[in-house]
């Protein structure tokens, strides 16, 4: 018999998801045909399915469902014994030559279906008809199976580095699925597990005694950061026309610039790609909230950026390794080397204060909490709105990938939208590339192209910018320090 316990951070995005709020994250991939164009000049769809059914295998997640577990909340996976490829495998077209606006709406649509949590947690819908001899993948996840990185491994596993010559791929691997275990099996395990968890409190808080110097700096870094993360997520921000209560309907918005550009942003200006990152959000939404009337000098605009817990060992592992940070956005600066310093500034106070740190302890804390009492607590942050926007930036592979030979051109990200988050901004860097992609709510955005364009016009006037006349001194100060000669000690 096999089953797996869900995480409580995993097991959050499943009771976070509604009617209206879908929780999978989705990916928009643009490809070259090339050598999959069949016969008939369509897609071979069946090579692809080929493809993908001989790496099932490397990713059993992906043929594994969800099962209850009775007087229990806490799901658990087990092996679906109905797996059947062709339903998570779809194959649709765009009549041709299709838009890539055409291409953003099928997307939306898309995006507005919940998966059906009956069967593994994941759709691939191959979608041919797109003008430039291409065609795309959109790829949609269950939020409680992966994060972003667990993402990019995924990504990783299903396309290679391999050109069309070198194109070849196993037979796939035989699977047979593992019984599931009754469900009075799965309701003693649990009553036992229960049972012996004051033993295992018990054995690490001797263990830890043994080592007590570390374990009390190490335990005050921890109620610092706790302390902090808290102070944060109970004070409100402001209401904006982004946060809106949303409905079941998504629409569906792109934008790529060059990665180089954006590192000479970091090189010039200072800070990280993702100090310059948040700094072109927060000049998108100051253009955008102010296009619509609103007065931005005394807003409190607030992002959550997720950061990635998930060690070098972990990599290749699904399911959710990640905490957050509470970022303050400067939207009502208008110049933006002072936005891009501002934002440098709290992302480093954050770095020092361990933030991430005491989320990831908020997100450990799931892991005692039943469904009835996080839901209560969901709801709650909620109504305090401790911030106004999702922005996840993941790095990705710098070198082409392929599927089948076919070239992949661009990977657009999507995350999925919270109660009164009518916006989620994501990004994921790519040979060279970093391509934004926004998820918005049907009727409360009707102009999400307009957030689009001021993306891209605060992306320019950053690139654009010259330093201050005080950055420039500081950032040749600091370079003086780094380059001084250091005198010699005495031994």
């Amino acid at each position: 018999m096999f089953y797996e316990r869900l995480s409580g951070l995993d097991h959050s995005f499943l009771v976070m998801e509604g009617p209206d709020t879908h929780m999978h994250i989705a990916a928009v991939m643009v490809l070259e045909v090339g050598p999959l164009r069949g016969p008939e000049g369509g897609i071979d769809f069946g090579r692809i399915r080929d493809s993908i059914a001989s790496r099932l295998h490397l990713v059993p997640r992906y043929r594994q469902r969800l099962a209850r577990v009775p007087l229990e909340s806490r799901p658990v996976w087990v092996d679906d014994e109905h797996f059947n490829l062709h339903y998570h495998l779809r194959h649709t077209s765009l009549p041709k030559p299709g838009s890539e606006r055409q291409l953003k709406r099928l997307a939306g649509r898309v995006m507005s279906q919940q998966l059906d949590r009956s069967r593994p947690l994941w759709e691939i819908w191959v979608v041919e008809g797109l003008a430039g001899d291409r065609f795309a993948l959109l790829s949609k996840v269950h939020h409680c199976m992966i994060d972003g990185v667990a993402g990019v491994d995924l990504f990783e596993l299903l396309l290679d580095p391999r050109s069309e010559e070198d194109d070849r791929d196993e037979p796939p691997v035989e699977w047979t699925p593992r019984p599931a275990p009754a469900g009075l099996a799965l309701l003693a395990d649990a009553l036992l597990r229960r049972a012996v968890a004051p033993i295992d409190v018990a054995r690490g808080l001797r263990t830890g005694l043994q080592h007590l110097d570390r374990l009390r700096a190490e335990l005050a870094d921890r109620l610092q950061a706790l302390s902090a993360t808290l102070g944060e997520a109970l004070r409100p921000t402001s209401d904006t026309p982004l946060n809106r209560p949303v409905g079941p309907h998504r629409r569906i918005e792109w934008l790529t610039v060059d990665l180089d550009q954006v590192k000479g942003v970091k090189d010039r200006l200072g800070g990280t790609v993702n100090d310059v990152v948040l700094a072109t959000v927060s000049g998108a939404v100051r253009r955008y909230l102010e296009a619509r009337g609103v007065a931005v000098d005394e807003l409190k605009f607030r992002v959550l950026a997720p950061v990635s817990t998930r060690r070098r060992g972990e990599r290749g592992t699904l399911g959710n390794r990640i905490s957050a940070w509470l970022v303050d956005l400067p939207v009502a600066e208008r110049d933006p080397v002072r936005t891009l310093e501002l934002v440098r500034l709290h992302t480093a106070e954050l770095k020092q204060r361990h933030s991430a740190l005491g989320a990831e302890m908020l997100a450990g804390a799931t892991e005692w909490t039943g469904s009835t009492l996080l839901s209560l607590g969901l709801q709650l942050v909620v109504r305090v709105r401790p911030f106004n926007l999702v922005v996840t930036n993941v790095p990705g592979p710098q070198i082409p990938l392929y599927l089948c030979g076919a070239r992949l051109l661009a990977s657009y990200p999507l995350v999925p939208l919270f109660q009164d988050q009518a916006l989620g901004v994501a990004l994921f860097s790519y040979d060279g590339r970093v391509h934004f992609g926004l998820n918005g709510e049907w009727e409360r955005l009707p102009d999400l192209h307009e957030f689009r364009a001021a993306l891209e016009a605060s992306f320019e006037e950053l690139r654009t910018a010259s330093p201050s006349r005080r950055s420039a001194k500081r950032k040749r100060r600091a370079t003086r320090r780094a380059t001084r000669p250091r005198r010699a000690t005495s031994a």
